[in-house]
């Protein structure tokens, strides 16, 4: 899909989402999903990852019409918990099209994702491939390792994965166990904004690989997790830059192997790339006000806030594009001037961006909207239950 393309797109699903909001006037905040731009979305990943499985990473946005969506183009799943086990199910997915990959889970929902016909699973410790081998007798098992996510927005640190030295002993241990010891697993890092992030892990991974390989132990797969990103207020490359990249790392890595370890299956776990550009935020200001007369910034207090699904402008991390309308017309050519961006909780950390420049309208008032652009993902699913009182962020559909 060719930059301009991609671009019309964009736009095609913008305006089908400002024609619903236009027309159903929605409370707000809400979030409203372009079905056909995670369509387009998921092909676009495919088509340039053909040999690759890809499984859609469900926590990036859980609504059932996405899922069922996904499910009906063919889409692997990455799931987290047993509700997303069950939502995947009833959306239409098999369960060997899913991987219950959050290697921290407790023993009977192991048990309960195995009772369910799910036989893929990923670990990263010695006491999960037991409760494993326990309640999953059989399954097929990736083990996660760390690695250096350097030119992540959002690095996993070392809550997840373990050296490849252990990962290499508990891949032998999951054999001695009766378990299927399919391959390595890893994650380069949410939102990885450098194409050959993902070089390092896939060498461990090799390396890995042709240790177990010597042993007589037969790895078969290789597990990218997430990090293809989605563009924001900067872009990211393109997606055959990462496309090209991780294609040529696994040739590299994987075909200087010794006769007789063949080529991996490779799995890739996508979210944000698939329904971050889906999503429209509409939001209401609630007020614009400044803290002193000296303040040449407005603050500009939104009805929706990081408690309600902005979780990701932690340290300004995200920074989402902005459109401001009254009465569902778009500002144009008005004055604006320099602003903060706050939630509307009564919790000082509920402040979005103080650093990141944003300008709005200096006739900009209570009533009037601001629309969060590219905010399909990690949006709805981080919304609190209701932190002060303030319900989950609504989410829409539109075809």
């Amino acid at each position: 899909m060719t930059k301009s393309f991609a671009d019309q797109r964009l736009r095609e699903a913008t305006a089908r989402i400002r024609r619903f909001l236009d027309h159903e006037q929605p409370d707000t905040p809400c979030l409203v999903i372009d079905l056909p731009t995670v369509r387009d979305r998921f092909h676009a990943i495919r088509a340039a990852l053909p040999q690759v499985g890809i499984f859609y990473a469900v926590k990036a946005n859980p609504t059932p019409e996405v899922v069922g969506l996904l499910a009906a183009e063919g889409a692997c799943f990455d799931v987290a918990s047993p509700a997303e086990i069950d939502l995947c199910l009833e959306r239409g997915a098999a369960p060997e099209a899913i991987s219950y990959s959050n290697p921290i889970k407790k023993a009977r929902d192991i048990a309960y994702a195995y009772g369910r016909g799910v036989r893929l699973f990923v670990s990263d410790s010695e006491q999960d491939v037991r409760a494993l081998a326990e309640h999953a007798p059989g399954a097929s098992v990736l083990l996660r390792i760390l690695v250096n996510s350097k030119g992540s927005t959002y690095p996993f640190g070392k809550k997840f994965g373990c050296s490849p030295e252990m990962a290499t002993d508990l891949l032998r241990s999951a054999a001695e166990l009766g378990l299927v010891p399919l391959g390595v697993a890893f994650h380069a890092g949410s939102q990885q904004l450098d194409p050959s992030g993902w070089d390092g892990a896939i060498a461990d991974a090799a390396v890995i690989t042709a240790k177990l390989h010597a042993e007589g132990l037969s790895l078969t797969t290789v597990n990218l997790g997430g990090g293809l990103p989605a563009g924001y207020l900067t872009q990211p490359p393109p997606l055959a830059e990462y496309a090209a990249a991780i294609t040529a790392s696994i040739t590299r890595h994987f075909g200087a192997l010794p006769d007789g370890c063949r080529a991996p299956e490779v799995m890739i776990e996508p979210g944000r790339a698939i329904v971050a550009e889906a999503g429209v935020i509409r939001s209401e200001v609630v007020l614009v006000s400044r803290k002193s007369y000296s303040d040449e910034r407005r603050w500009v207090f939104l009805d929706i806030g990081r408690y309600g699904g902005l979780a990701e402008t932690e340290g300004e991390a995200i920074a989402y594009p902005l459109v401001p309308s009254r009465d569902g017309a778009p500002f144009g050519g008005v004055p604006v001037g320099p602003v903060v961006l706050a939630g509307p909780t009564c919790d000082a950390d509920d402040v979005l961006y103080q650093k990141t420049c944003y300008e709005l309208p200096l006739e900009l008032r209570a009533g009037d909207y601001v629309d969060l652009i590219g905010a399909g993902a990690y949006t709805a699913s981080y919304s609190s239950v209701a932190f002060n009182g303030f319900p989950p962020l609504a989410t829409h559909c539109v075809r």
